[in-house]
């Protein structure tokens, strides 16, 4: 029954966080400062890597790509500019380079079509960790929130025993000071000065 509870409240969870726009949490100041290095839970970490590994490799492909590009634009001026070949021992030179440059921009295209590829599901894949990430911190976040409540609860209770501590002890205080006060007057009326500055040198007066 427990574990049916349970089981219903990640789902709802879930539903809630797939409905959001979420900010990518390992980018997110406010998460770092809420999952401190030294209290995130194997699971938290666990899922924290794999998103920054997700935008690592989005970020590379995306310079990958643009380096790419950019080779491949240079290969395709370089063989309008040496277009014209001729029969001499230069145009076979030419009609090699020309070859070797189709062959490089073929397999360029080739692998940017597929860094490309790749690149089009990164997005997807982040927004399903970072959904997993959300959850897991959500949960996590309740977790502590109400053991704070109960901890809370604890240390009121002990600063309003304290208190009524402090109470009694300022109340004790007040009449073993009223009390003192009364002794060294009644000795002082009785026994006179000379006495009581003896009783100061013994005691330390009142």
């Amino acid at each position: 029954m427990h574990l049916a509870k349970k089981q219903q409240k990640v789902s709802k969870l879930d539903i809630i966080i797939k409905n959001r726009k979420l900010p990518i949490l390992t980018l997110d100041a406010r998460w770092h400062q809420l999952f401190p290095e030294d209290t995130k839970s194997t699971e938290l970490k666990a899922l924290e890597q794999r998103l920054n590994n997700l935008l690592k490799r989005q970020g590379k492909l995306i310079n990958d790509i643009k380096e790419m590009k950019h080779a491949k634009s240079g290969l395709i001026k370089d063989i309008v500019v040496n277009m014209d070949i001729g029969n001499d021992i230069l145009g076979k030179h030419k009609e090699k380079k020309l070859d070797r440059n189709k062959r490089l921009i073929q397999e360029l295209s080739d692998k940017i079509k597929k860094s490309m590829d790749e690149l089009s599901n990164i997005p997807f894949q982040i927004k399903e960790v970072n959904e997993e990430l959300m959850a897991e911190s959500a949960r996590a976040c309740l977790e502590r929130f109400h053991s704070n409540k109960k901890d809370i609860a604890a240390i009121e209770q002990r600063i309003k025993e304290m208190r009524d501590e402090l109470k009694v002890k300022i109340l004790a205080k007040q009449d073993m000071e009223t009390m003192n006060t009364g002794i060294y007057t009644y000795l002082h009326d009785i026994l006179g000065a000379d006495v009581m500055e003896i009783f100061e040198k013994e005691y330390g007066g009142k």
